[in-house]
Parts: structure tokens; C-alpha cells; sequence
């Protein structure tokens, strides 16, 4: 079998999913935010067993796109 060290695999994890609370800390906001937002299928997420998780770079990418939504320079967060 070819298993992945638990060290590198949870940084690799660490790198590529963020709970609830770390994107409502990310992006300043309520965790209950974080829940009716990704519930409505206004920000990228995804579960894994009934929880909700989020991909850094799709979190990335979707405030470039609310960013480009109100007419801001991608420059500036």
C-alpha cells in the first residue's frame, strides 16, 4: 500500500481546506455568515461528513469575483 506520512498529508490538508471558522476569521466575518452563505450557494464550499469545508484558493477567487462585482481593483482587499 502507499500511504502518505500523517505530517505531510495534514499539511497538505491544512493548505486546502478551511473550516467554517477559519474563512469567518479570513474574511472577517460571523461564523453564521460563513453557514448561510456557503448554504446558499453564494460562497465556494463543499461537506466532508455533514461539515462544511472551503479550498483557500476557491475562497480566493471568489473575493476577486465580489471584488470585480463592485467595480474595486483586484489590488486592493
Amino acid at each position: 500500500m502507499n500511504h502518505v506520512p500523517v505530517r505531510e498529508g495534514s499539511a497538505k490538508m491544512a493548505e486546502i481546506a478551511m473550516t467554517v471558522r477559519e474563512v469567518a476569521t479570513y474574511l472577517n466575518v460571523n461564523e453564521k455568515t460563513v453557514y448561510r452563505l456557503a448554504q446558499k450557494g453564494d460562497i465556494p464550499g463543499f461537506k466532508v461528513a455533514g461539515t462544511w469545508r472551503f479550498r483557500r484558493e476557491d475562497i480566493d477567487r471568489w473575493i476577486d469575483d465580489q471584488k470585480r462585482a463592485v467595480g474595486q481593483p483586484e489590488g486592493e482587499k
